[in-house]
């Protein structure tokens, strides 16, 4: 048979070798690349095709790792993802769906559940954490994702400029160049129709942007 292709996207490098072991110990998969930031995984989509693409919620990158999603699916259609992550919140786990990934598996439970998913996402199926599905299953829907449009980078943004962040400060925490902050930063504010730090402050304010900061 021929083994199922994965791109591997952890920016933490000792988690990534992990899964690889785990991953190499079958012989139905072959990890054909690995990445440590969304900008990297999508290259390496982009590059190798391959039928599974392992993707960390939480990276580093022009955009987020949901944010990146639909563009995966529209340019590498026979690509499947499967997303890794340590978020146990029900929502995450369904706007993920929603972006297009076919699996959600908590870090926590990958050595049990990863090649499972794996599996299953490059046969067209799905796989979510049952403990996680549950919960899902009962949890009511909130809004997905951010306000007014916003992607899930520039909320972050935004949040981090109403906590008082120059955007050097905002650039080093979500590893962004100053100018991609400042174009971000632009974008909100065009998209909000607000352009001083009082008005970008209240808006965050209002829409809970800042709740548990």
């Amino acid at each position: 048979m021929t083994p199922i292709r994965i791109v591997l996207a952890d920016d933490h490098g000792v988690v990534r070798a992990g899964l690889r072991l785990l991953l190499d110990a079958d012989p139905g998969f072959e990890v054909v690349a690995e990445a440590s930031d969304v900008d990297g995984a999508l290259r390496a989509v982009l590059g190798h095709k391959p039928d599974v693409l392992i993707l960390d919620l939480n990276m580093p990158g022009e955009q987020s790792s949901l944010d990146a999603l639909p563009g995966v699916s529209e340019r590498c259609p026979d690509t499947k993802t499967v997303i890794l992550t340590m978020q146990e919140d029900p929502e995450y786990a369904r706007r993920a769906l929603r972006a297009g990934a076919l699996g959600y598996v908590l870090k926590e439970a990958a050595d049990t559940e990863l090649v499972e998913a794996v599996r299953r996402a490059a046969d067209g199926g799905t796989y979510l954490n049952p403990a996680l599905g549950a919960r899902l299953a009962t949890t009511p829907e909130h809004p997905a994702g951010p306000p007014d449009d916003l992607s899930e980078r520039e909320a972050e943004v935004l949040r981090l400029i109403a906590l008082g962040h120059t955007n050097a400060e905002i650039g080093e925490r979500l590893f962004l160049s100053v100018r991609t902050v400042e174009t971000h930063r632009a974008h909100i504010q065009q998209k909000l129709g607000r352009s001083t730090r009082a008005e970008l402050v209240r808006y965050a304010l209002d829409h809970g942007l800042l709740e548990g900061a």
